[in-house]
């Protein structure tokens, strides 16, 4: 059950319903608006349907991990949401009206040369929502509100599904591939009958709500008990706003959280040692139970399935948003290749191969986290390892590396340059965009490609693009020849380029060095 008192107006629907599409998108929440953004930027005509007449509200998960911090960067998109962000502040406990105990939540760790951002930040998920929206809008995107993907078939060539409007008018939508990106009760994941293995992570159910309130600081995670006690109440004030996210936990596992805001403000009365009139607003409220599951298949066809609709976490440790947006950002180039660039479909399974493995692990650290209470966290919750040495896009053609050197499949590390007249210049900046680039580091020679998909930039050596005088760059890749995946993961490293004309050919990356 969800109550929502936010005032905000809806945002204006869209009028008609397009015949067809390249690929349709069921949700619009973080998972399904990374994805059109993704696909905006590509040129590919998307289209996602929202049930809502508005981008959902509430600070929900609010979390944003250093590696979606840099997925945000390549999107345009990460300057407004620091902008709107503020660190985790330290936890405080309370008991019997008075605060007895204060300590870090979020470690701060150090940027890095190679790793830009450091620290999780947090920005209210309704916020983030509406910068990718805007975002979005920018590059053409839409977005259709007060539209529900109702029921749907698919054939050799595409899915062709009804879509059915707030006022109870439907439409046929065609597309070439459909994404759920629906949440964990996605109407799409039931349709096609796939199964979610997992478990309860506990079986008690939990409220969140925004809420206006007088009389705890803005400097404090305020606590009263702790997640492993299952009637905790945690009250987090909002970035750069003036209310809390409340969170409670319930005793009894059949309970069924009131969600009014009399029930709100009773329930903070019962819990803390402040008074109902003190709780002057409840903005918005919702319930759920944590549990930890992952769908068995990720591909169904042409439907796949991404976010929540594939993966449903507990919020413990911050990763279910950031793992979703990756997903998007996995899926989002691959689509991109196989419609724009006569990439082999094959490459879309790649999407399972690669994303299924790593939402499996997650699901592994959030539950853990979950039951053992621990409420500190650190870098190795950051995703930055997150990578596919093992997948089936990684080549790697190198021999004799040390322990912990980059590999194919790894992600691509930052690093300060400059250019040869003494500009600043990050490599993050030259693989910013929807295209693939091709590193070489040192001495290595590369190829004069030329081509819409794919950039080419020397670093150090003859004739260099980019300077590394610090010497970043060939510390985090050492020497060699680097494709990296529009993604932001290394594709193929190797000593020189001579394997370079089958590596593109996988991905429909046409060169006038290839053809």
């Amino acid at each position: 059950m969800e109550l929502n008192n936010v005032k905000d107006a809806p945002v204006a629907p869209s009028d008609v319903l397009p015949e067809s599409v390249d690929v349709l998108i069921a949700g619009a929440g973080p998972t399904g608006l990374a994805l059109a953004l993704d696909l905006a930027r590509r040129g590919v005509r998307a289209l996602a349907l929202e049930r809502q007449d508005r981008l959902s509200p509430g600070t929900r998960g609010s979390g944003i991990q250093p590696r979606t911090q840099e997925v945000y960067e390549d999107f345009g998109v990460l300057d407004a949401l620091r902008a709107s962000s503020t660190r985790y502040p330290k936890i405080g406990s309370w008991k019997d009206g008075r605060m007895v105990d204060e300590y870090v939540f979020v470690e701060a760790v150090e940027p890095t040369p190679s790793t830009p951002y450091g620290t999780m930040m947090m920005v209210p998920q309704w916020r983030n929502l509406e910068i990718q929206y805007a975002r979005l809008t920018e590059l053409g995107g839409t977005v259709a509100f007060g539209a529900a993907l109702e029921s749907f078939t698919q054939d050799a060539d595409g899915v062709e599904a009804r879509v059915v409007r707030t006022d109870g008018t439907a439409r046929t939508v065609r597309a070439a591939y459909l994404v759920a990106a629906d949440g964990g009760r996605s109407t799409v994941r039931k349709t096609l009958g796939v199964t979610m293995t997992g478990e309860s992570v506990a079986p008690y159910p939990m409220l969140l709500a925004d809420v206006r309130l007088d009389g705890l600081d803005q400097r404090h995670w305020h606590m009263w008990g702790g997640f492993t006690a299952t009637d905790f109440v945690a009250l987090l004030p909002a970035p750069l706003n003036d209310y809390f996210q409340l969170m409670a936990g319930f005793a009894d596992p059949a309970a069924e959280p009131d969600t009014t805001p009399d029930a709100v403000r009773k329930l903070v009365a019962e819990r803390t040692h402040l008074t109902p009139d003190q709780v002057h607003e409840v903005l918005w409220s919702s319930t759920f139970r944590p549990n930890a599951a992952r769908a068995d298949r990720f591909r169904v066809g042409r439907v796949f399935l991404a976010g929540d609709a594939a993966h449903v976490h507990s919020p413990a440790g911050g990763q279910g948003l950031n793992t979703s947006v990756q997903d998007a950002y996995n899926l989002g180039w691959k689509l991109g290749q196989v419609l724009r660039h006569g990439a082999p479909e094959s490459l879309l399974d790649t999407y399972e191969a690669e994303r299924l493995p790593v939402a499996a692990g997650i699901l592994d650290v959030s539950t853990r986290l979950h039951r053992s209470g621990d409420m500190r966290r650190g870098s190795d919750l950051h995703q930055i390892g997150v990578g596919y040495p093992d997948g089936p896009l990684a080549t790697e053609r190198r021999t004799g590396l040390a322990d912990g050197a980059l590999r194919a499949g790894d992600r691509a590390p930052d690093a300060p340059c400059t250019t040869p007249d003494g500009t600043p210049r990050r490599l993050f900046e030259v693989l910013q965009g929807p295209h693939f680039t091709l590193l070489g580091i040192g001495d290595a020679e590369l190829p004069a490609l030329h081509g819409e998909m794919i950039r080419t930039c020397r670093v150090g050596g003859p004739a260099p693009d980019l300077l590394d005088t610090e010497g970043h760059a060939r510390q985090a890749y050492g020497e060699g020849v680097f494709l990296v995946r529009p993604d932001g993961y290394v594709a193929y490293a190797a000593d020189d380029a001579s394997g370079l004309p089958d590596e593109l050919a996988r991905y429909g990356v046409l060169t006038a060095a290839a053809r």
